[in-house]
């Protein structure tokens, strides 16, 4: 799977990731900044949402010092639905109720091992369609839809 890379900072956990990505087959295409430098994470967080919303990348991974400025941003594209994960308990409900295609991470709480832990079940779950969700995910739609008009 083609997958959106991004992160305001290079760092130790972003390239953990990187690689674990690789090892798992995926194709990664990296937005952000060499090592030892830094891109503001609206920049990096529009770059992969939009890629994603494109049909560029299947799926989108970004962080940031906290994670909540890259989903928001990331959030701000049609069609992308960013969750900010912590847990993979977290990731596994972004992506069963919500639908979630924009992962986002903390650079500062995120460990090597917990980012493993949020992408094994981030991948290994799928949204299930129900008419809850799915009647939820048509109102995001339409609040979408809005603020295009």
């Amino acid at each position: 799977m083609k997958i959106a890379l991004g992160a305001d900072e290079r760092l130790a956990v972003v390239d953990h990731v990187k690689a674990w990505l690789e090892k798992n087959g995926h194709q990664v295409v990296w937005h952000g900044p060499e090592v030892g430098r830094t891109l503001p994470w609206p920049q990096v967080a529009r770059r992969v949402a939009e890629q994603v919303a494109g049909g560029q990348a299947k799926e989108g991974i970004l962080f940031c010092w906290t994670g909540t400025g890259v989903s928001l941003a990331a959030n701000k594209v049609p069609g992308i639905r960013a969750a900010l994960c912590a847990d993979a308990e977290t990731a596994r409900g972004a992506r069963l109720w919500n639908k979630a295609n924009v992962l986002c991470m903390s650079l500062r709480r995120t460990t090597p091992a917990i980012a493993e832990e949020i992408l094994e079940r981030w991948f290994g779950t799928s949204y299930q369609s129900n008419p809850t969700d799915d009647a939820c995910l048509k109102q995001i739609e339409e609040l979408e839809r809005k603020r295009l008009e």
